[in-house]
């Protein structure tokens, strides 16, 4: 087991990229620009130093901010901070996967992105319309384009230097083996969906055997029905070791081997978040084996359809 205090500070080395990714992370899906500055301010105080973005968010300038301040007060060295972001449904057919990978680093204001994932597995029609619809409603597809066409200019984008990692968001363990196939550099991250209601423990030990690191998103289950940090085994828990459920599901993340993501626009929750320390081994057995509610909170993985972004606006 770890030591009580070095758990919050973990990094996982990249197999496929260079450097290593800080197992604690900060989402960035916060809608307004304001409130994200701020809060990617303060996640940056407490001590978190891997932030994930995204074209989809519509904030990377605010993020970009709150981070190039951090740069110029010298709170934070640039080689210290995992910088995260990723490419939009859109965006997918090759000629549009440089345009848009440098125009998320510009508004990030950043040299260099240290992991750019593709954001779902889907390709959307190419246009300037993030969710292209048609008369009835319905998504409408580009099948004129094949994830594996899509991930080989993601590694044209390693080679030029500009791009540390690439990987994968959102996908199935189907889908991700074909990548691991045929790719000529491997996904160095795959974030997906993971928390104690939903461990993918298949995914996670496929990630393992071929040096991926599984990022997990939803880590606290986004306050949805039913309530993770309600469950009976993991609120005992947290009343034996004196943490809060939140801090037990996300120690469970690290100590399992995984990344997370956890957002919040609340300093005292930020605090929270990153504040882990590590669970008695009974405790990680327990979660494991008394556990047995499954669900999964979004069904992107299935339609390339955010479940947490609004459509408007």
């Amino acid at each position: 087991m770890a030591a009580p205090g070095t758990l919050r500070s973990t990094r996982i080395p990249l197999a496929h990229g260079s450097g290593a990714i800080p197992a604690a992370g900060f989402g960035t899906l916060i809608p307004d620009p304001v409130a994200t500055r701020r809060a990617t301010k303060i996640a940056l105080e407490v001590g978190f130093r891997h932030f994930d973005c995204a074209e989809r968010y519509r904030n990377e300038e605010a993020v970009g901010d709150a981070l190039q301040e951090a740069f110029r007060t010298g709170a934070v060295r640039r080689e210290d901070a995992f910088v995260t972001t990723k490419l939009w449904n859109t965006n997918h057919r090759p000629e549009r996967v440089e345009p848009a990978f440098d125009a998320s680093r510009r508004r990030l204001r950043l040299e260099y992105v240290d992991c750019y994932l593709v954001h779902t597995p889907f390709a959307f029609r190419p246009g300037d319309e993030q969710d292209p619809r048609d008369e009835h409603g319905q998504v409408v597809y580009d099948s004129g384009v094949t994830l594996a066409e899509t991930w080989r200019a993601l590694e044209r984008l390693v080679v030029g230097g500009r791009c540390r990692s690439i990987g994968l968001s959102d996908i199935s363990l189907p889908k991700l083996r074909e990548i691991v196939a045929t790719a000529r550099i491997k996904p160095a991250v795959v974030q997906v969906e993971s928390h104690p209601y939903l461990p993918e423990w298949d995914l996670l030990d496929f990630c393992r055997e071929n040096g991926i690191v599984l990022l997990a998103f939803a880590a606290l289950g986004h306050g949805l029905s039913p309530r993770l940090l309600d469950d009976p085994v993991i609120t005992r828990i947290a009343q034996r070791v004196r943490k809060t459920p939140a801090q037990v599901a996300l120690a469970w993340a690290v100590q399992r081997g995984t990344a997370f993501l956890t957002t919040s626009v609340t300093p005292g929750r930020i605090r929270e978040n990153f504040e882990i320390s590590s669970l008695p081994e009974d405790a990680m057995r327990e979660m494991r084996e008394g556990i047995t509610t499954q669900v999964r909170f979004n069904a992107v993985v299935g339609t390339g359809v955010p479940g947490f972004i609004p459509r408007a606006g």
